[in-house]
């Protein structure tokens, strides 16, 4: 299916591995121009490297912190009008709320609210401009249904979908969308790390710990990159246009509700 959207040009934040890298693929398969994002030279140059064999896309690389405000204007320079912007970001580590200090919430709160605020803040004018624009954060399942010890992740990303709620109206006349992808359990390290570290503290082994885990998803299995990329590659799309200020939960049916 041809995305309407070969050209483009997309700004994939933090898309070394993981669920963003599984949208920077997505968006180089439908003929994207990709700016990939990790925090160290190295690991850019080989995720470069790899979407270019994967696709014959053009893929540029930015090392950086896209949490800090060098990190962003070096992204920014790299692709200073973009028609994409899917933000991604690392969620702060699981820990018990009582252990948290003003420091650790408020960087919390950087990393997954106050980033992508600003990088849209920085984008989204010129796509109105342009008459395109597709915004896609990535936040996550937490945002509707609370898991332990990530407290701060959830509270951080349900700022942010909630400050966009008054934002993204002033835009979508404008052909400019702005959607939330909410990942369950996805095979990911973060998931991998999280199953190990129950696995240790329950006696279990990992492969029962992952067992358990899965057994309780409806569909019985754990999410991947690539459908997660492909769907956020669609909501990019002329096709899309008229989806704007939706929580698109990808968790294969974990999450129990009616509406």
């Amino acid at each position: 299916m041809d995305l309407g959207i070969s050209g483009r040009k997309a700004i994939v934040c933090a898309s070394s591995e993981g669920l963003g890298k599984g949208c920077a693929v997505a968006l180089a398969q439908a003929g994207c121009e990709v700016i990939v994002n990790a925090r160290t030279e190295t690991t850019v140059e080989a995720t470069v490297a790899e979407i270019k064999a994967a696709t014959g896309a053009t893929v540029v690389g930015v090392a950086a912190d896209v949490g800090t405000p060098e990190g962003q204007k070096a992204i920014l320079a790299a692709c200073p009008n973009p028609d994409i912007l899917v933000n991604n970001n690392g969620g702060p580590p699981r820990k018990n709320y009582n252990e948290l200090d003003r420091q650790a919430m408020i960087d919390g709160v950087v990393q997954n609210m106050i980033t992508p605020i600003e990088l849209i803040q920085s984008v989204a004018d010129g796509m109105a401009e342009r008459k395109f624009g597709r915004i896609v954060n990535i936040t996550s399942l937490s945002v509707l249904m609370p898991i332990e010890g990530l407290d701060l992740s959830s509270g951080a990303r349900a700022g942010l979908t909630a400050f966009l709620a008054g934002v993204r109206p002033l835009y979508a006349s404008s052909n400019v969308t702005m959607n939330n992808l909410l990942p369950g359990k996805m095979d990911t390290k973060r998931l991998q790390g999280g199953i190990a570290a129950g696995a240790k503290a329950a006696g279990i082994s990992v492969e029962e710990a992952a067992k358990a885990q899965s057994d309780a998803i409806p569909a019985k299995r754990f999410g991947t990159a690539e459908e997660f990329g492909n769907t956020c590659a669609f909501l990019c799309s002329q096709y899309a246009g008229y989806i704007t200020g939706q929580n698109i939960l990808m968790d294969g049916g974990l999450y129990p509700h009616s509406f």
